[in-house]
């Protein structure tokens, strides 16, 4: 929403606002993305097993450590919500917040997916991205944002009033609790905010209001992730089709999504290990 303007303006507002601005977290020191080794762990892969996510609802899968896995479009233009858990405890989970801090807004090849603390450590990597080439368009959106929290009943109800139960954050949580035979009450404290696969998003210039608009996916794309640890995913198909027009909405053109999972050869990880957790010791100053 616009900010009112105080009624008198510091005489030295011009100065403050032309403060050069400083990067948070300066990433260097982290270890760099390996492209050739990710390229050549990629070359004479083998598909193992297909997932096909079908509209409005969610499915889980499971991606072992050293495995590559694709999300790919289906049989028309689809937004995707992630979640990722580490399969061996569900507490370790995607951080999309330090995930955006230390790279961006939206992520591409290169990028990693983190967890949360204690561990912060890599889940996944993304390897290959056919919607690379999208950049920035003139409204300041992007693809495959972490921004965007995923489309939720409770949100759905505070602003329209109605029940809605096919929102991401619920078929995440249908999908959890069938796969892990929890209660839905059990499944929906792990559900958390989302990579929003293929979606394209932004802030307005001028009112700086998060937007959605028609994702530019199309047939033969797909963004693809190494698996770093052993993984258990869940992935939904949005309610709001391609985003173009409706957030979870029985009204909006929805198709479904493929998960593929590959295995690379055997001698294509030499030298390669799961990744570690965290080094920090835990004691807070104490």
């Amino acid at each position: 929403m616009p900010i009112s303007p105080p009624e008198t303006i510091p005489a030295d507002a011009t100065e403050r606002r032309a403060i050069k601005p400083v990067i948070c977290y300066p990433v260097q020191s982290l270890p760099a993305y390996d492209a050739a080794f990710y390229e050549n762990a990629r070359t004479g892969m083998s598909l193992i097993d297909t997932v096909i996510v079908p509209p409005r609802d969610a499915r889980c899968f499971t991606i072992p450590a050293g495995h590559f896995f694709r999300i790919a479009y289906q049989d028309g233009p689809q937004v995707g919500d992630l979640n990722l858990w580490n399969s061996k405890d569900l507490t370790e989970k995607f951080f999309s917040g330090k995930t955006r801090a230390l790279h961006a807004t939206h992520v591409t090849t290169g990028d990693r997916l983190w967890s949360t603390l204690p561990s912060l450590r890599p889940l996944a990597t993304i390897t290959h991205d056919t919607l690379a080439w999208y950049g920035w368009d003139e409204y300041g959106g992007g693809v495959h944002d972490v921004i965007g929290t995923r489309c939720d009943p409770y949100t759905n109800y505070l602003l329209s009033g109605e029940d809605y139960h096919y929102c991401c954050h619920s078929n995440l949580t249908r999908a959890l609790a069938q796969e892990k035979n929890l209660s839905l009450k059990e499944a929906e404290q792990y559900v958390h905010d989302v990579l929003n696969v293929f979606m394209c998003t932004g802030f307005t210039k001028d009112t700086h209001q998060y937007f959605m608009k028609a994702s530019p996916v199309r047939t033969g794309d797909f963004l693809e992730f190494f698996a770093e640890i052993d993984l258990l995913g869940a992935l939904s198909t949005c309610p709001g089709g391609d985003c173009g027009s409706s957030h979870s909405s029985e009204d909006a053109a929805c198709y479904p999504l493929r998960i593929e999972i590959y295995k690379p050869k055997d001698d294509r990880l030499a030298g390669w290990k799961p990744a570690k957790r965290s080094g920090y010791d835990q004691t807070h100053g104490v």
